[in-house]
Order: structure tokens, then C-alpha cells, then sequence
């Protein structure tokens, strides 16, 4: 539209600029998605490289922001539904996630087996079709279980308030003063970090999955001219010759932990408004929180 470059002469009108913009860019990439989805054209590969980490794409997301705001705080059953569906999204993958642990245990059982009874150096996996590596890549790739329930639990956890509190102020305080807290801190420390993270994980992953590499200084019109050349180059190299051979994904990991924070960020500063608004009675409303089974175990939850 060229309304940054117009109104670009000071910080405030470059801001309203990118605001505005935003509704025209988000509906152009909607409509246009074989500019940036279609990547048997090198050219789109390079334009959703540099997008995905773009003042265009945070404006784009910013603004939605705004405007779903904007139109729950005249129907708040909208919030509602937005804080139930995230909440919802984040539960759904921990609880998938977090099985990963049982898988993680059981394959270090079957190393411990293979390794030192049997004398196996290499192991052999899968129903059907079995897929043989060297016991040591075996034992380095449970680091990813690690990393996948770090990355995709984090928020599933903090959903079910199983994350510990440092507090000093928190529990004195009184309960519309708590929830002043809660949107501060979703505002001011969830949601720049998010950024920053995701930022910094968007171009460290693709510089491990294409070359020639990019980086955030990176103009769309250079990214272009360098999708001549590009070609993808995943990061295949392990610490040890027969080792783990796959740390493109802790990269993947990186980034989908810090898009999942964002959005639980947005939930939670919507979730703790509408408590703010409509008082103690509403606390936990529609909170898909896990039944533990066990008095013992739901209080030091609760305290937790």
C-alpha cells in the first residue's frame, strides 16, 4: 500500500501505518497463497522465510490482537470462546506430548537390555517396518523426547498451573489486584519474550534448513535475488559419527515453543481481564484442568 513509507517520518506514523497496512497484508496472503506456500517455486520459499520473521508479520498478528480485543470488550462470550480454544489447543498437545515420557523410559530400557545384556551395538525399532541405527543414536535422540516436552508442555502445564511461583506480593494482595498482576505480567513478560524467542529461534532454525544462509537483516528484495541459489541443506550432522543425526528439530521445537507461549500469553491476559471484570465467582470458569485422583496430590497442585 505504501502507507509505512509515507507516513514513515516519525515513530508514531510509521506505527498506525503498520497497523493499517496489516488488515491489507494478511488479506492479500490469504488470497495469495502460492506466493508464499508454494514451495516448489524457490521464491516462496525465501518469502516465508523472511515473513515468518518480519515487522509485517508481527504487525499482521499485533493487529488481530487489537481487534479481537476491541470486539470482546463489547461481547466478552467472544473472549470466552478464544481463552477456552487456546487453553484447549494447549491441553491438547501436552497431554499428547507428555507421553513421550513413557516412551522415553522405555526405549532407555531397551538400550540398557540391547547394550549391556545382549552385547547389541545396533538396535532395530518400528511395527512393520523396523528402522535400524547404532544404540548410540538410539540413546542421544532421547534428548528430543526431552526437548518436545519442555517445548510442547510448557504451556500445558502453565494452563493446569503446574509451574512454580516465586511469590512475594502475589498471595497478600487482593484478588482484582491479582488479576491487574496476571494481565501485566501477560503483557509486559510473556509476550516480548515469546517475541524475542521466536525471533531468534526463526532464523537460527532456517539457517539450519537452506543455504545460502539468511538472517533477520535481511531485505525481501536481496532474500529474493538469493532464491536463485537456494537449495535446502537440513542439518544432518551428529556430535558422535553413528549418532543423533536430526537437531533440525530441536530448531522446530524452538520456534513452536514460542508461538505456543504467545498464544497462551493471549489467553491469559483475556482469561484473567474477564475474572477481573466479573469478579471471584468466575475464577477458573471453563478451566479444562486434569483430575489427579488423589486429595494429597490436587492440594500441593493447588499450592504450586
Amino acid at each position: 500500500m505504501g502507507l509505512v513509507e509515507a507516513w514513515g517520518g516519525s515513530a508514531v506514523g510509521w506505527f498506525f501505518a503498520n497497523i493499517i497496512e496489516a488488515y491489507y497484508n494478511f488479506f492479500y496472503a490469504i488470497s495469495h497463497p502460492g506466493l508464499w506456500l508454494d514451495w516448489s517455486n524457490k521464491e516462496a520459499i525465501m518469502r516465508f522465510a523472511y515473513y515468518g520473521g518480519s515487522v509485517e508479520f508481527f504487525f499482521v498478528v499485533f493487529t488481530a490482537f487489537l481487534t479481537l480485543t476491541a470486539i470482546g470488550l463489547v461481547w466478552n462470550r467472544v473472549l470466552w470462546g478464544v481463552v477456552i480454544g487456546l487453553e484447549g489447543f494447549a491441553n491438547t498437545i501436552g497431554r499428547f506430548v507428555a507421553w513421550a515420557g513413557l516412551l522415553m523410559v522405555l526405549q532407555q530400557i531397551v538400550i540398557v537390555f540391547m547394550q549391556r545384556i545382549f552385547a547389541a551395538s545396533q538396535i532395530s525399532m518400528g511395527f512393520g517396518s523396523a528402522v535400524t541405527f547404532d544404540v548410540s543414536w538410539w540413546a542421544e535422540e532421547l534428548k528430543l523426547y526431552n526437548a518436545a516436552i519442555v517445548a510442547l508442555c510448557a504451556t500445558y502445564t502453565f494452563v493446569q498451573g503446574g509451574h512454580v511461583r516465586v511469590d512475594l506480593v502475589y498471595s497478600v494482595v487482593r484478588y482484582r489486584t491479582r488479576k491487574i498482576i496476571d494481565m501485566v505480567g501477560s503483557l509486559v513478560f510473556m509476550m516480548p519474550v515469546a517475541v524475542l524467542v521466536w525471533m531468534y529461534g526463526w532464523f537460527f532454525m532456517w539457517r539450519h534448513l537452506i543455504t545460502p544462509k539468511i538472517s533477520a537483516s535481511d531485505k525481501l528484495e536481496l532474500m529474493l535475488k538469493k532464491s536463485r541459489i537456494v537449495k535446502w541443506n537440513v542439518e544432518t550432522i551428529g556430535f558422535s559419527p553413528n549418532g543423533f543425526n536430526a537437531y533440525f528439530l530441536f530448531k522446530l521445537l524452538l520456534v513452536a515453543f514460542a508461538g505456543l507461549v504467545f498464544l497462551q500469553a493471549i489467553a491469559f491476559f483475556y482469561r484473567s481481564y474477564l475474572e477481573w471484570k466479573e469478579g471471584p465467582e468466575s475464577e477458573g470458569k471453563h478451566l479444562d484442568k486434569d483430575k489427579l485422583g488423589d486429595a494429597d496430590a490436587e492440594l500441593v497442585a493447588e499450592i504450586h
